[in-house]
Order: structure tokens, then C-alpha cells, then sequence
């Protein structure tokens, strides 16, 4: 079988711990195996500045004609644009000036960020997206809700990709890594005002509450709310064994396209508490594995009720092979140099 080489370009990339970068990472490690090798264009080897607001995001600073000759050298079969910073936009007018085909991801709701942040209207940040992405030969978008909310925006060619997760590592363990009064409600995630999680520590739960992540607002949080324990940036196997430390996951953001942390918490066991939201509504869904209401502290507590193995049951319907395959498949249907033997493997 011969073996496409795909460039995935993305200004989010290492040393930043989130779930694009995950993703990525998963997507090239199972497409070797369906024929495909997945590089990628970050900015690292270009200079960068720190992107304000957000200082784990080194933006890079470049031209076309710079990110068009690394692509020429990689002689690539195909090239996928995953954000929209300078490089995303440098490989976009490459693209366009070459009239070579080229997808991209739309993965964070970004005027949803934008507006939290700064006095932007939403409107404004759709229209500098819908002209973006519609450039391209399809826009891979990983939920259902995410592709209704974004035709209704005016955003065109739009295809499911779908997220996995790393059913050995995220596993139901028998020992716990978290020695504090139970129920322990959990929370993984970047610590900012985009991801709501304010709603979850003012809660008057039982038992206790952990944090597991970094970013701007935890000085601000951990002032605010010392009777939660903020645990810092954890992965690999230190992060697996949290999630199956803790009783329910509480996923209190309203603005995740996805949410890849679901999946890792409900494989690790977790049931889930979330509002009734795009994001947690296409991942959970009706499922039984995880409580979505409208009243957060309502969900949380009742989905202490929920069994562990209820929640693996439905985290082990997502794979990253079949994450990837999507992907691949989702390329052979709009890149005619490509072959469509991904549909067959």
C-alpha cells in the first residue's frame, strides 16, 4: 500500500499541554497504520513571540514564501491547516497562490475566547473565520452540534472528524493517588475564564474538590477558593491515575468544541457532570454515562450514582484509530491525489 505523506500545519504545539495537541499527536501515531504519514509544520524553528493573553502559544513569525518553500521540501501529498495563527494563514496563501488543495479544523470556539476576553463582538471574529476556513476544500469539525452552529454561521464543506483515547493508559484502576475526604469531584483543564470553572468551585458539594491543570486565573482561583486542591499540569500516567482517583468528572465549560478530557475521565471510569451544551452533549449524549443539567451541582451529584464501568463502556466506543481513518477518509474525498483505499483498511 503506498503511503501518503500529509503536512499538518499548527501554531499550537509543544511545549502547550491541551487537547489539539493531543489530538495531533494521536492522529499521526494511528495513521502509519492506515498508510499515511502525518508531519508537521510548527513554529518551532521559526522566531516566535508569546501570544498575548495566552503565553504558553508562541506564535511564529514568517512569510508565504518561507512556510511554502518548507512545504515544497517535504513534498507533501496533501496539506491540512489545524489553526488559524500566522502559520495557518501563511500556508493558506501558499495554498491558494500554488491553487493546491488543502483542508482545515476548526477547533476552538474562538469568538466565543475572544468575546470573554476583550470588547470584540462575536459577528466580527465569524466573519475573519468564515473567510478563512471557506478557502479551503472541507473544514473537519468534530462534533454535530459544532457543524449546525457553524452553517448557521456560513461556513461551508463541513466534515465530521471525530477524537479518541488511550484506552491502555486511561484505565479503571484499583488504587487511588488521592488521599482526601471522598467524593472527589474533578476538573481537568486550562485554568482561564473561557472554561467556566468558577461554576464548578462555588458549588456546595460534599467530599472534595481537585484541579487538575494550569494557566492564568489559578493565582486568582486558588485565592478565591482555598478549600480546593489545584494539583498543577499533570500528564501521562501521573494524569491517568488522577482521573481514576476521583468519583465524577465535572466538566463545567461551555464553549469546548469537544472535550477530549471526557473521554479520558470516562475510560478512567469517571462518570460525568456537564451542562446540557455542544461539547458534552455529542460526546455524552443519551449514553448514561455522565448527567447533564442546566443546575451543575444537581449533575455532579447525580452522577455519583452512575458505575465506572458504565462510563468505560462508552469512552471504549471512540478510538483514535477510527478517529484517524475519519480524517483520512475526509481526504480522499476532497484531494484527488489521493486515493480512497483508506476506506478499506
Amino acid at each position: 500500500m503506498r503511503q501518503h505523506k500529509i503536512l499538518v500545519v499548527t501554531d499550537t504545539w509543544h511545549p502547550q499541554v491541551n487537547g489539539v495537541v493531543r489530538s495531533l499527536e494521536a492522529l499521526a501515531t494511528a495513521a502509519l497504520d492506515l498508510g499515511a504519514s502525518v508531519q508537521f509544520l510548527t513554529p518551532q524553528g521559526f522566531r516566535s513571540f508569546r501570544m498575548p493573553t495566552y503565553p504558553e502559544i508562541r506564535l511564529a513569525v514568517t512569510t508565504a514564501t518561507s512556510v511554502g518553500r518548507r512545504i515544497e521540501a517535504l513534498s507533501v501529498s496533501h496539506v491540512h491547516i489545524a489553526t488559524e495563527g500566522p502559520l495557518g494563514f501563511a500556508a493558506r496563501r501558499y495554498c491558494l497562490k500554488k491553487n493546491l488543495c488543502f483542508t482545515t479544523s476548526y477547533h476552538t470556539k474562538f469568538p466565543e475566547y475572544v468575546s470573554a476576553r476583550a470588547f470584540i463582538p462575536k459577528w466580527w471574529v465569524y466573519r475573519f473565520l468564515r473567510r478563512f476556513h471557506n478557502a479551503g476544500s472541507g473544514i473537519f469539525v468534530s462534533t454535530g452540534s459544532l457543524a449546525i452552529d457553524l452553517e448557521a454561521h456560513g461556513f461551508k464543506r463541513l466534515m465530521r472528524w471525530s477524537r479518541g483515547v488511550d484506552h491502555e493508559r486511561f484505565r479503571m484502576r484499583s488504587t487511588s493517588v488521592l488521599d482526601f475526604p471522598r467524593p472527589i469531584f474533578l476538573s481537568v483543564g486550562r485554568l482561564a475564564v473561557e472554561k467556566n470553572l468558577e461554576a464548578f468551585l462555588r458549588l456546595d458539594l460534599p467530599g472534595t474538590k481537585v484541579v487538575v491543570g494550569d494557566g492564568p486565573a489559578r493565582t486568582a482561583l486558588e485565592s478565591a477558593y482555598p478549600q480546593a486542591y489545584f494539583l498543577g499540569t499533570q500528564t501521562g500516567d501521573a494524569l491517568a491515575e488522577i482521573y481514576s482517583s476521583a468519583d465524577v468528572f465535572v466538566f463545567p465549560s461551555m464553549t469546548d468544541t469537544f472535550g477530549l478530557v471526557l473521554l479520558e475521565a470516562m475510560s478512567s471510569g469517571l462518570p460525568v457532570a456537564a451542562f446540557p451544551v455542544p461539547g458534552p452533549l455529542d460526546v455524552i449524549g443519551e449514553s448514561g454515562a455522565g448527567v447533564l443539567d442546566e443546575d451543575l451541582r444537581r449533575a455532579c451529584l447525580k452522577a455519583l450514582g452512575i458505575p465506572g464501568w458504565k462510563a468505560r463502556i462508552h469512552a471504549e466506543t471512540f478510538s483514535w484509530r477510527a478517529s484517524a481513518q475519519q480524517f483520512l477518509i475526509n481526504l480522499s474525498a476532497v484531494d484527488p491525489t489521493l486515493s480512497l483505499e483508506f476506506m478499506h483498511t
